[in-house]
């Protein structure tokens, strides 16, 4: 449905955007939260272990027919509690009101949370934006960590650590009305502290690298991917097959019991004649391998993508410009908490480990030939070849050097298409490659140019993607969670994996305000000239 008819485009897709935060708050306590359009499983809530059942809960059971039970036990770290002995898997107890992407994605999610409180800060919708951070503490304290999501299957992995971002976000927002909460900034430094060692020790490390790498604690096939990107493992296993029989991705067996996960194995047939029918000679699946790699690239927030290996099979032996920039972003933080807070010798420890990882990043991940930011295979001890937008990751954290960043923006051709930047220079098919683009990566780059005084080229893309998505929702009336920015569409036509292009949507909401804040009122005022819907 279109839009109603206003001044402008551009003051329609605000409407909407303000709309739009309200119809994509969940809480807890009440039945659109507990509804999850990834499985057909009758609705359950769990709480923590070891917490009293609130007294709203019952009327939840009374209202919607969902199911209140606790956790099977008390959990102190990621992957203590599998989703194999949760059944049927359900949604996990929140404190707080929290925004949801929108579509399948009914949960508050470890990553899309930046920016979508970037968006509510924007909004000048504090108390939301402070209430999600406060419901990562309480992950932390009865999940064992900032999950990927708040369902019961994605207690066995995190996503990208944007904790310590939000936690400065929220109290520079704050601080600028005269709200300053040293208190509050106290107890967000002890829940990033935690945050942070989960990504800095085993089996987070990648290898001797010094660096840190995606792990997810789970074994086999992901339950949420099962009822909506129906025939994925088989379609990944018929890839492996096609490229080499030999493989650490595949295992093969005379009997499809003795196979790992059997419910996704191919028969392998040799014919006697042409034309007759064929003998089954062996069975064979994926291996226990990949899916170590397939869960962890989905920590990784880019699933699917073949930027750690075809689908993402490699994901946990490379150490990623994404993540470490990420936690050197989270170092450079703590040290400014840590200062404000008045404890000098931990700023200082915070110091040291930053400028320690920035030495390690750009010793591994930085080709100077190339002039890009690269992901590095510890496995195999080389550098990978994959160009991709991740190389922008490091801009916005402030840990390139200015030849660095110098390089970066005269490859900005090697991403920049009609519609902002591409992911990668690859069309392989599936979503976080060529030629589609993301509204966090738009952000993340357009921040980093800026930072680096690149603030033309900010400019640019941030009209480029900012009248991407003003035209398709001049053209359909919503915003969706991912655009084609080489054909500037998002009408998109993925081959494998998650194939549908969510409306909502909660990232693109919050990045579509951030980059039209930043940007210069004289290219503002030329996103007006979209034509209007009509009635």
């Amino acid at each position: 449905m279109n839009p109603p008819l206003k001044a402008s485009p551009l003051a329609a897709i605000l409407d909407y955007i303000s709309a739009d935060w309200n119809l994509l708050t969940r809480s807890t306590p009440t039945c659109q939260a507990a509804a999850d359009p990834k499985l057909t499983d009758p609705a359950v809530l769990y709480l923590p272990a070891d917490r009293d059942i609130p007294a709203a809960l019952p009327k939840l059971l009374q209202d919607c027919n969902v199911r209140v039970d606790h956790l099977p036990a008390v959990i102190r770290g990621p992957g203590q509690v599998t989703a194999n002995r949760i059944h049927p898997p359900g949604l996990l107890f929140l404190e707080n009101p929290y925004v949801v992407p929108g579509g399948r994605f009914n949960e508050m999610y470890g990553w899309d949370s930046y920016f979508i409180i970037r968006g509510l800060l924007r909004a000048n919708q504090i108390e939301l934006a402070r209430g999600m951070v406060e419901n990562f503490f309480f992950e932390i304290e009865h999940y064992g960590t900032v999950l990927n999501a708040n369902r019961t299957y994605y207690l066995t992995r995190s996503q990208p650590p944007f904790l310590s971002s939000m936690i400065v976000a929220v109290y520079e927002a704050e601080k600028a009305q005269g709200r300053a909460d040293r208190a509050w900034l106290a107890r967000a430094y002890k829940y990033a502290s935690q945050d942070y060692e989960m990504w800095t020790r085993n089996p987070h490390l990648a290898g001797d690298t010094g660096l840190s790498r995606f792990y997810d604690f789970g074994e086999g096939p992901v339950p949420e991917g099962l009822h909506d990107e129906t025939g994925y493992y088989h379609d990944v296993l018929a890839y492996f097959l096609k490229q080499d029989r030999v493989s650490p991705y595949l295992v093969e067996s005379q009997s499809p019991d003795s196979l790992p996960h059997p419910e996704y194995s191919l028969q392998l047939c040799e014919q006697k004649a042409p034309g007759s029918k064929c003998d089954v000679i062996k069975y064979v699946a994926l291996s226990p391998e990949y899916y170590k790699g397939d869960r962890s690239m989905r920590e990784s927030g880019f699933d699917i993508s073949f930027r750690f290996g075809p689908y993402g099979a490699e994901t946990h032996h490379y150490a990623p410009v994404c993540l470490n920039s990420l936690l050197y972003k989270t170092e450079s933080d703590m040290e400014q908490i840590a200062t404000s807070l008045g404890d000098k010798q931990a700023a200082a420890e915070w110091h040291q480990r930053a400028q320690k990882r920035q030495s390690d990043i750009q010793t591994l991940l930085w080709n100077q030939q190339r002039g890009l930011f690269f992901d590095y295979d510890f496995v195999a001890h080389k550098q990978s070849s994959y160009e991709y937008a991740a190389t922008f990751y490091p801009l916005w954290a402030g840990l390139a050097t200015p030849a660095q960043a110098r390089s970066v923006v005269k490859n900005l051709s090697v991403f920049e298409q009609a519609g902002g930047l591409a992911m990668s220079t690859k069309e392989t098919g599936v979503q976080w490659d060529y030629p589609y683009g993301w509204a966090p990566v738009q952000l993340l780059a357009v921040e980093g140019l800026r930072r680096y005084g690149y603030n033309a080229d900010a400019d640019r893309i941030s009209y480029k993607f900012l009248s991407m998505v003003l035209t398709n929702f001049v053209r359909g009336g919503n915003i969706r969670e991912k655009y084609n920015v080489v054909t500037d569409s998002s009408n998109l036509k993925l081959s494998e994996g998650y194939r549908d292009n969510v409306v909502g949507f909660g990232w693109t909401n919050g990045v579509f305000l951030e980059l039209l804040n930043a940007l210069p009122k004289e290219l503002a005022s030329r996103l007006n000239t979209q034509p209007l819907p009509s009635n």
